[in-house]
């Protein structure tokens, strides 16, 4: 097992690498950049340049002013002037903010310099927030890190026993109207419901009973406890309502497949032939083959909800989290934290995998991944 492994932890490397390398190519050909969005700021034609530039922006039209040597009041004055409305930038000034980001020089330099220090976890800091890459991903985490947990704990909470009681009575009245239900959620968009709620429960056209942005009340210092955790939990249950919606109905037929699998083996058969109860059955053979799928299952649908499902709803219901920081970055073009924030999630993607396939062998001994016997 130690060989395996090993071998997986190696095989992330070139997997890295050849995902931030696809990456930086595409990010070479698109349209737009850093630069240019400051360039667009300072004349006027960015949406968001008057909130961006008198913010973190202001760090950089001061370095531009400085780069631009002997000429340097007659510069500032210019690049006021274009923040403006007026056109044209100073060529020294434009290159000083080439310098700034890195684009200087050539692709490959910068990939390689890239991939070193992430190799030793140095992101550097945003190329529009005064703040270090890392220092503003453990500031999003909590929010990320609350609806993927929840998400998981709550859909496996309803999934399981759900599914369990579905394979049991397969076929019944039970079983055909709960995967009606079922069908239906699934085929429900998540985005969708979640307008739904907020339009039904959050101070939309009918009642006002669920907040709708942040993860806790400005005044969650001074509750008490309980108070707190009722907080918390008062703003996320839209959230997760939303999000659970579709995940609870995955899960639900995957158990009840399953256990429909493992009930109709030979090992099931005899078992009920030795005169053991349908229940002595179930939990004493049964479920331990069929949860094996299921459980081995949990840190990859924990990594899914966590990055994949968050993004729409963060955005809907105003939660400041990795998905919209993600998000956000993209459209604003910090790549550093676009990269950043790239490099991270594919490794925890990597190694979540290797977690789970690590699980089925603790739960099941006699799964091999090294021989790949079972």
């Amino acid at each position: 097992m130690g060989a395996y492994i090993l071998r997986r932890l190696l095989l992330m490397i070139p997997t890295l690498v050849g995902i931030m390398a696809i990456n930086f190519v595409i990010i070479q050909f698109a349209p737009g950049g850093p630069v240019e969005r400051v360039i667009a700021q300072l004349q006027g034609t960015d949406v968001s340049a008057t909130s961006r530039i008198s913010g973190g922006g202001s760090d950089m039209l001061g370095g531009g002013n400085d780069a631009s040597g002997g000429s340097g009041g007659a510069t500032a004055d210019s690049a006021s002037s274009k923040y403006r409305g007026a056109q044209g930038l100073d060529p020294e000034f434009i290159k000083e903010l080439e310098a700034q980001f890195g684009f200087d020089k050539p692709p490959l330099e910068r990939f390689l310099k890239m991939l070193g220090d992430y190799a030793r976890f140095d992101f550097g800091e945003s190329y529009f927030r005064d703040i270090k890459i890392i220092d503003l991903i453990a500031e999003k985490l909590p929010v990320s890190i609350s609806l993927g947990l929840w998400m998981t704990l709550i859909s496996y909470a309803v999934s399981i026993p759900l599914g369990i009681r579905k394979a049991v009575s397969d076929g019944s009245r039970f079983d055909v109207w709960t995967s009606g239900v079922i069908v239906v959620a699934y085929a429900i968009p998540g985005f969708l419901f979640a307008v739904l709620l907020i339009v039904l429960f959050a101070g939309g056209s009918f009642w006002d009973i669920f907040p709708l942005r942040g993860l806790v009340s400005d005044n969650w210092e001074q509750l008490s406890w309980p108070a707190r955790i009722a907080d918390y939990f008062w703003h996320l249950a839209l959230p997760l309502t939303a999000m659970a919606l579709s995940a609870f109905a995955t899960t639900t037929l995957l158990t009840k497949n399953s256990f429909l699998d493992e009930i109709r083996k030979q090992y099931v058969i005899t078992a009920r032939a030795k005169g053991l109860t349908e229940s002595q059955v179930l939990y004493g053979h049964v479920f331990r083959n069929a949860m094996l799928i299921v459980v081995a299952g949990f840190p990859g649908a924990f990594i899914s909800s966590f990055f994949a499902g968050s993004l729409l709803i963060e955005t809907i219901f105003s939660l400041d989290g990795l998905g919209l920081l993600s998000f956000e970055s993209v459209i604003n073009r910090d790549y550093a934290v676009v990269f950043a924030t790239l490099y991270i999630f594919s490794l925890m993607g990597l190694l979540v995998n290797l977690i789970s396939d690590l699980t089925y062998t603790w739960i099941d001994p006699r799964i091999d991944f090294e021989s790949r016997e079972v």
